[in-house]
C-alpha cells in the first residue's frame, strides 16, 4: 500500500512498536481477506490525515506469523493501537474510520 502506511514484517515489528513516540495503530490483514480489502482505504484515508502525529502500519499476517501469534490474532482484520508500546484498544472485524480516529485522538 502506498502512501503513509508502513508495511510491517516481523523483524521491524518490535522496533517500530517500542521506538515510537506516537500512538502506533497496526492492521493485522491477508491479500486475500475481503474486509482486509475494504478497510485499505480507510487506512490510508487515517494515514494522510495525521501525518506524523500516528504511525499508520499493516502487517502480513501469512509472513510475519510471529507477530500474529504473539497478540493472539484468530481472526482478520484485527486492528489494535498501541501507545508506548502497549496495546491500548483492539478491533476485530471491519472497523469504521470514525471509530479509529476517535481512539487515536484519545492518545494525543
Amino acid at each position: 500500500m502506498a502512501g503513509n502506511v508502513t508495511e510491517l514484517t516481523d523483524a521491524a515489528f518490535d522496533e517500530t512498536i517500542h521506538n515510537s513516540d506516537v500512538p502506533v495503530l497496526v492492521d493485522f490483514w491477508a491479500p486475500w481477506c475481503g474486509p482486509c480489502k475494504m478497510i485499505a482505504p480507510i487506512l490510508k484515508e487515517i494515514a494522510d490525515e495525521y501525518g506524523d502525529k500516528a504511525k499508520i502500519c499493516r502487517l502480513d499476517v501469512d509472513d510475519a506469523r510471529d507477530s500474529a501469534m504473539e497478540f493472539g490474532i484468530s481472526a482478520i482484520p484485527t486492528l489494535i493501537l498501541f501507545k508506548d508500546s502497549q496495546v491500548q484498544k483492539k478491533w476485530v472485524g471491519l472497523t469504521g474510520k470514525k471509530d479509529l480516529a476517535t481512539a487515536i485522538d484519545e492518545l494525543l
